[in-house]
C-alpha cells in the first residue's frame, strides 16, 4: 500500500506533466498566430511602404517644390519626381564653396559639394524613374549605395543617406518598393551630375 508521500508525489508528477503539455500546446498556437500575422497582403505592404517613405523624408530632396508664405511645399503632381529636367541652376557662390559651404538649390532637388552638383532621382512607376527597376536592384541600391542598383557601377552621391537605409528589414525595403512602383508616373529624365572641375561655369562673376 502506497505511502500519503507517495501519493502525494505522484499526484505533483502528474500535475507538472500536464502542465507542460497545455503550455507547449499554448506556444505552438501563439507562433502559428504570430507567423500568419507577419504576412501583410499586397495592399498592406504598399500601406506600410507609403508611411516609411513619407516618414523617412524622401519627398524632402526628391520632390519638387514652390515656395509658399509657409515655406518650400510640395508640388503634388510632381510628388518624388526628382529634380525637374528644365530647371535652370541658379548662379553659384563659389565664395562659400572655397569656405567650406555646401549648398542646396531652393527646393532642394539639387545639392552641390566637393563632388560637384548631384541632383535628385525621379523614384516614381515613370521609366525615367524606377519603373523598370525589380526589387533587387533597388535593393541594393539602398544597401551598397549603388547608382541604380547597378553592382557594377558607381556609387550614388551625397546627400543620398543610404548608409542609412541600408539598416532597414527586407520587409521594410520591399514595402517601400511596392508604394513606389504603385505611384502616379512621372515622365522626368533627371540631368546627369555636375563634376567638379566644372563648376567655374557656374559660379557668380
Amino acid at each position: 500500500m502506497k505511502s500519503i508521500h507517495q501519493k502525494i508525489a505522484i499526484r505533483a508528477g502528474t500535475f507538472c506533466l500536464v502542465l507542460l503539455l497545455l503550455t507547449s500546446c499554448n506556444d505552438k498556437k501563439y507562433e502559428n498566430q504570430e507567423s500568419e500575422s507577419a504576412e501583410m497582403s499586397l495592399q498592406d505592404s504598399i500601406a506600410r511602404g507609403k508611411y516609411l517613405v513619407t516618414t523617412i523624408g524622401c519627398a524632402d530632396c526628391h520632390s519638387p517644390k514652390r515656395m509658399t508664405e509657409r515655406g518650400p511645399e510640395e508640388i503634388p503632381e510632381l510628388a518624388l519626381s526628382g529634380h525637374p529636367a528644365g530647371d535652370t541652376l541658379p548662379p553659384l557662390s563659389m565664395d562659400a564653396m572655397q569656405k567650406g559651404w555646401m549648398l542646396m538649390t531652393g527646393d532642394l532637388t539639387a545639392a552641390v559639394g566637393p563632388w560637384g552638383i548631384s541632383f535628385s532621382a525621379n523614384l516614381t512607376s515613370d521609366d525615367t524613374g524606377i519603373g523598370n527597376w525589380t526589387m533587387e536592384r533597388f535593393k541594393t541600391a539602398m544597401r551598397e549605395g549603388k547608382l541604380k542598383g547597378d553592382k557594377g557601377g558607381r556609387m550614388m552621391l551625397p546627400p543620398m543617406p543610404w548608409q542609412n537605409f541600408a539598416k532597414l528589414s527586407d520587409e521594410d525595403l520591399e514595402s517601400m518598393f511596392k508604394y513606389l512602383q504603385s505611384t502616379e508616373p512621372v515622365e522626368n529624365a533627371v540631368p546627369a551630375p555636375i563634376p567638379p572641375t566644372k563648376l567655374d561655369s557656374l559660379a557668380t562673376s
